[in-house]
């Protein structure tokens, strides 16, 4: 196929024009190319000619007969109604269809027709059967055109307002005809004969248009082998990209940091904890790639309260000791504030100059950071603007790396000459996912927990236990321990219809007259949290009323609850961070659960995954099973391109296949240029993210 038409737009497709245009841009379909991976979201299966005399109320069928009657009925209410009377020798049914009476002009009497739909008893007149606003087709054989709306395996598709189910069918149908015999196979030979794919027009007629023999249930199931071949397509789109990535970088020369000078030693004696074997291990590892003289890109994957930051800062010194600076970048103002109190305190006596860098700061370190003076800077995204510059950008850290993704990871690598990356993310990751979010990346993983710590107890409540819960918070904070009460909005909205923080500490002031109730949440000024964050730290205040700003990074040993009002709102990986709060002392910890009205299924199972697994990784498959990888993440935030068809819950082995090819021809042939049409794909897949194959 001429790649100008993938790239041409559906209007000029005979029979759409500019309105119908209009109405598929809605749907995400503006050119041939995405009209092609505009999948059927289901079939119907229309083979099957049941006659009139053996049809069953309430079901799906097709049935064929002369028309014996039509007429445009008009309602007292002005509705008009267009029926239909078939005859098919072995009994009636009638046709009905509403506010469409141009369909008597479109049916003759005595003409043989097609109709599909449910069927139901004609009560009206207590005898025969009818169907209401059936699909339709006239007699294939006396019109001379392809059937494709009855008597054949028919393809469903999501449709918007406007624009029904048959108009579309037919507007694909133009689409596949326009350019039937002109889609060029670019997938390599070599690739196709090892995973036995088939060639990509017939999968693109078979998916959208299925023959006489097709199999219904792999249909259904979105796995027949035409289905894989179009997801294998865009898999190993992007895994080519991120090869060529990874490719691109390790041909760059990097930073040999020589780790002399025993900075990184001499801190980490002086930790007031002993790192787990799991910190020393991917430590080692970091400072391994580190001595290479290639750029590092690598991830630290680890559950909440495994200690990745201080892996973080061990490293970042040994960048700082080679006479580079570090900058680590947070997603959150709270998370990098956080961050910075952290790293001053451990770096106190050591001549480590640490700033804060966030977009609300009035007094920016800018100069510092130019000049060299700064040797780490915390920060947020503000990091990656452009009046921030580097004297020696050696090493970026970037935390919870999914909140970012690649281009914003690209963006402040830029602030050095390849300097070395280390990407961290306490959100456990599935494999098939971690593969395509950081396919470009080496990755660790801390697999344990510091020592002496306990599994937090989990809890469901409802409503109408919320006198238990404050029974239990009173007891909790009466032993001296502290207390989180998270809720999901700051204010009242009556849209939302939510408990919010700013109301629900003025009546907990009124339920726990004995206690220190303190408040945070995102739009309080930077002082103003640290206040509150400090005075919580520092056991002046008993229960800390807030907002998910405490999700990530806030660390207090003596806070053993932490409740999350109206849990149901909550998504797995937000209410695990939530849970990562606690239980970072020695004492048992809790993560009460309190969920309002009547929950959907998926809501129920997801509370109830909460209170079954403690483990990350665990509740993380959990997550992508219930809500899939877009949800999970959003392939927005990742900075990848969107995936249109693949759908990571079920081609975890086409990943890894397409994976395997994508980085073997890599390998092989850089710029792909023994495969010029599988190139040309992996271009216009990635083109609005960035440029894959640089020339120069």
């Amino acid at each position: 196929m001429p790649p100008d038409l993938y790239d041409k737009p559906v209007q000029y497709v005979k029979g759409i024009g500019p309105k119908r245009a209009r109405l598929l841009a809605r749907l995400g379909i503006k050119t041939i190319l995405d009209a092609l991976y505009y999948l059927p979201s289901r079939y119907e299966d229309r083979r099957n000619i049941k006659s009139i005399a053996d049809l069953s109320p309430e079901t799906f069928q097709t049935v064929e007969g002369r028309v014996v009657a039509k007429e445009v009925q008009n309602t007292r209410r002005g509705l008009k109604i267009f029926e239909l009377l078939l005859n098919d020798g072995t009994g009636l049914i009638k046709g009905k269809w509403f506010n469409q009476p141009y369909l008597d002009r479109v049916f003759k009497v005595g003409e043989r027709v097609l109709l599909s739909g449910t069927v139901r008893r004609d009560y009206r007149w207590g005898v025969g059967w009818e169907i209401l606003n059936p699909d339709y087709e006239t007699f294939p054989e006396e019109n001379g055109k392809e059937n494709i709306h009855t008597s054949r395996i028919v393809p469903v598709y999501r449709v918007t307002e406007g624009l029904g189910q048959r108009a579309m069918r037919a507007m694909m149908f133009s689409i596949i005809s326009s350019v039937s015999g002109r889609l060029a196979e670019y997938m390599p030979e070599e690739v196709l004969r090892r995973t036995g794919l088939p060639g990509l027009e017939e999968s693109f007629l078979y998916v959208h248009f299925p023959g006489e023999d097709a199999d219904l249930e792999s249909l259904q199931r979105m796995d027949s082998p035409y289905h894989r071949r179009i997801v294998f397509d865009e898999l190993i789109c992007l895994e080519t990209g991120l090869a060529v990535l990874k490719r691109g970088r390790a041909g760059l020369r990097g930073i040999a940091f020589d780790g002399e000078g025993g900075l990184v030693r001499k801190v980490q004696e002086r930790l007031p904890f002993e790192l787990t074997g799991a910190q020393k291990r991917v430590l080692r590892e970091i400072l391994n790639d580190m001595a290479a003289p290639r750029p590092m890109n690598r991830l630290i994957q680890g559950d909440v309260g495994s200690g990745k930051t201080v892996v973080a800062l061990l490293v970042m010194l040994n960048a700082v000791q080679s006479g580079y600076q570090a900058a680590i970048m947070a997603p959150t103002e709270i998370l990098a504030e956080q961050h910075y109190r952290n790293m001053t305190e451990l770096l106190k006596g050591v001549d480590v100059r640490v700033a804060l860098l966030t977009g609300s700061l009035k007094d920016r370190p800018t100069e510092g950071i130019k000049n060299g003076d700064v040797h780490i800077v915390v920060g947020t995204h503000a990091l990656i603007q452009e009046e921030v510059e580097f004297r020696n950008l050696g090493l970026v850290v970037i935390d919870e790396q999914h909140r970012f993704g690649v281009l914003q990871r690209a963006s402040l690598r830029k602030k050095g000459l390849n300097p070395d990356v280390l990407v961290m993310t306490a959100t456990p990751i599935p494999r098939t996912l971690a593969l395509t979010l950081y396919g470009d990346l080496d990755t660790s993983v801390i697999d344990e927990l510091p020592p002496g710590r306990k599994p937090v107890k989990t809890r469901l409540f409802f409503e109408k236990e919320k006198s238990r819960l404050y029974d239990f918070i009173r007891d909790e904070v009466r032993k001296g321990r502290q207390a989180y009460i998270v809720y999901p909005a700051i204010e009242e909205s009556e849209k939302l219809n939510l408990r919010s923080a700013i109301p629900a500490r003025d009546a907990l002031e009124r339920i726990f007259p004995k206690f220190r109730i303190g408040l945070l949440h995102g739009r309080m000024k930077p002082g103003e949290r640290e206040e509150v964050m400090n005075a919580f730290k520092a056991g002046e205040v008993d229960i800390l009323v807030s907002t998910t700003v405490v999700e990530v990074g806030v660390d207090v040993p003596n806070a053993t609850v932490m409740l999350v009002v109206h849990a149901e709102r909550f998504g797995l990986s937000q209410l695990h961070q939530l849970r990562g709060r606690v239980g970072r002392g020695a004492e048992q910890s809790w993560c009460l659960l309190l969920a309002y009205g009547r929950l959907s299924d998926e809501a129920l199972q997801r509370l109830r995954v909460m209170v079954k697994y403690t483990d990350g990784f665990r509740i993380a498959e959990e997550d992508f099973r219930l809500r899939g990888p877009g949800e999970l993440f959003g392939t927005r935030q990742s900075g990848l391109p969107d995936l249109r068809v693949a759908d990571l819950t079920r081609a975890g082995d086409l990943l890894i296949q397409a994976r395997q090819e994508a980085f073997r021809l890599v390998e092989r042939d850089p710029l792909l240029e023994r495969s010029p049409g599988l190139r040309g794909q992996v271009e216009r897949f990635w083109r609005e993210k960035m440029e894959i194959f640089r020339t120069s």
